[in-house]
């Protein structure tokens, strides 16, 4: 169904090929999982399949890619848009109509399908991913997940023999993301469709992949094999896998179910060994509820008049810290302070009832199924929405009553969607603003940004990097002002678990000088790793807030694999369990 004929792709001013001499055959009817680290062109290969690659990106394609007999090289995008349906990385760069139901009718009506036959299948697509609810929404009211579910619906409704996704369940929370799932897997067995699709979360959708092709490097060959074969060799892998691979388990297990059956033996070690730190060092308490002077948390002076900082959009302006309160001898006030906080948008009330205080250091996780309002609460914080009720307080000033300026030496806010902080031609001109509107030393974000994405050159637009790559950049981008208080929506959306680790540990240091962390997320496995706290929200309230452990161990939807394999003990992660064991030298390739 699918052909890659020793297929090479060069972007217009690349030095070398993004992918190399690449030779894949998929059939008709099988789901292939295509892996690798961020960068290695994972994207350019899913675009090949349906002509965007070189048609739309330009650039240089070198051998031949078939679709159903088709030659992309001579038929473009439109040519096959009856056969492949594409949901990129960005879904709302699909988006062509207004409202749900519009979207999901729109491929079809471009094809000239009979309305009777269009209407049947919009329903079944809204019931399929849950979508009913939502039928007559703006699709710009929707959140990041929803709109990601719609994007995924508008390709499934014209019923194309082959699907190309590219991170379908990368906003989606834990249960959306199966339900997708079981969904393209009915689609594969049932009707035969050809799955091809990349994604990072391997936690998430390895078990379901017929085969696995692993791209390690940027122009490496292609390693294609069984889930099982290639998770042995592969740089990136899931928690689950790495248990495997520090207990010496063959073969490697690909679910928790697996997992479990093998972990008996473990369970009986770690039985009665106290919980170390997730990350695997010294257990760091949560901080206390006193918080430091901001004077601790200042790194950089901004001229008074500000003017650099005109530069930016008003709304991302970026500043350092406040400077020392005059009386040293009273407390500093936190960071975040919630209180009975509502919040609506039209006639329908998002956020009610919510309370929060954040801490200096402390690190909170918001989680919650799509449409809880994690990034609404995220955009009080930072005065992007007022309160209909309560209050909101961010370094003891009312966000939404207080001057850009004046606020963002207070809170930065990385948004869901990083192109709204990224306007420069260049990486390094993004960089060089970036040190001029935070008054920090040039290089200081470009410093940032080899530290999270090695090897991303000063010349690349923004736009040529991947999701996750420009994700990165605008979190640098707001990390050089390095604010009291930084919330982050949906921060690993697109990053390899190289790169998420990097970030981890760039937060961690930030949280351990004083920074308080709230982030947006449904990565349960980023929670279990780097948060104090949990939040739970569900239909604009909290249901849940207290320790990490406790909170994701008593809840099945967001509870991280480790936990569910080692249940009912509170391990949290991979490097807790080989910490408690004596490290990696004790333990790597003995039978637990």
């Amino acid at each position: 169904m699918i052909r890659f004929e020793d297929v090479s792709v060069t972007y217009d001013g690349a030095a070398e090929p993004t992918v190399r001499n690449i030779e894949l055959m998929v059939s008709e009817g099988e789901l292939v999982l295509l892996v690798g680290p961020s960068g290695v062109g994972k994207s350019t290969l899913l675009g090949a399949v349906g002509g965007l690659v070189p048609h739309f990106t330009g650039g240089t394609l070198r051998g031949r890619v078939t679709v159903a007999g088709r030659d992309t090289r001579t038929h473009k995008p439109r040519e096959l848009a009856d056969v492949v349906g594409t949901v990129g990385q960005d879904p709302l760069s699909h988006f062509v109509t207004d409202t749900v139901e519009d979207e999901l009718a729109y491929g079809m009506e471009s094809l000239g399908l009979a309305p009777d036959v269009m209407r049947r299948r919009v329903e079944e697509t809204l019931d399929l991913l849950g979508l009913a609810d939502l039928r007559d929404r703006p699709i710009a009211t929707l959140s990041g997940g929803q709109q990601q579910r719609v994007a995924i619906g508008s390709v499934l409704t014209p019923h194309p023999r082959v699907l190309v996704l590219d991170e379908p369940t990368s906003a989606l929370d834990p249960a959306a993301a199966e339900e997708v799932l079981a969904v393209l897997q009915r689609l594969v067995h049932d009707l035969g469709t050809t799955v091809l699709m990349a994604e990072h979360r391997l936690e998430r959708v390895v078990q379901y992949a017929d085969r696995v092709a692993l791209l390690p490097a940027p122009g490496a060959p292609l390693t294609l094999g069984t889930p099982a074969e290639v998770m042995a060799v592969s740089p990136v892998y899931p928690p689950v896998v790495a248990l495997g691979r520090l207990g010496g388990w063959t073969p490697l297990p690909l679910t928790v179910r697996d997992a479990r059956r093998r972990a008996g033996t473990l369970r009986e070690r770690l039985e009665g060994l106290p919980y170390g730190a997730p990350h695997g060092g010294t257990d760091t308490p949560a901080p206390a509820s006193v918080p430091a002077t901001a004077t601790a948390l200042a790194s950089v002076q901004v001229p008074e008049d500000g003017a650099a900082a005109s530069r930016r959009p008003r709304l991302f302006r970026r500043r350092p810290a406040a400077a020392p309160t005059p009386d040293a001898t009273s407390p500093a006030p936190h960071p975040a302070v919630v209180t009975g906080l509502a919040v609506r948008r039209g006639r329908t009330e998002v956020l009610h009832d919510v309370d929060l205080t954040v801490a200096p250091g402390e690190t909170v996780a918001l989680m919650g199924r799509n449409g809880a309002g994690k990034s609404t609460l995220l955009s009080a914080l930072v005065g992007l929405v007022p309160p209909s009720a309560g209050s909101v307080r961010v370094g003891g000033l009312r966000p939404h009553r207080t001057a850009p300026g004046e606020l963002i030496r207070h809170v930065g806010l990385v948004p869901q969607e990083p192109r709204d902080l990224l306007y420069a031609d260049t990486v390094a001109g993004e960089c060089a603003a970036a040190d001029a509107d935070a008054g920090a030393a040039p290089g200081t974000c470009r410093a940032l940004v080899s530290e999270l994405l090695p090897g991303i050159a000063d010349g690349t637009h923004p736009r040529d990097l991947s999701e996750g790559q420009r994700l990165t950049l605008a979190l640098a981008v707001v990390l050089t002002a390095r604010p009291p208080l930084i919330l982050l929506d949906e921060p690993t959306r697109g990053l390899d678990y190289a790169a998420k680790s990097r970030l981890v540990t760039l937060l961690r240091g930030l949280a351990a000088e004083g920074h308080a962390i709230v982030l947006a997320t449904h990565d349960v496995e980023l929670a279990a790793e780097l948060s104090h706290r949990v939040v739970i929200l569900a239909d604009g309230e909290p249901v849940a807030d207290g320790p990490t452990a406790e909170v994701v161990v008593a809840s099945p939807s967001f509870a991280p694999q480790v936990t569910k394999v080692l249940a009912p003990q509170k391990w949290l992660t991979v490097a807790q369990v080989r910490g408690a064991l004596g490290g990696p030298g004790r333990t790597e390739g003995v039978r637990l």
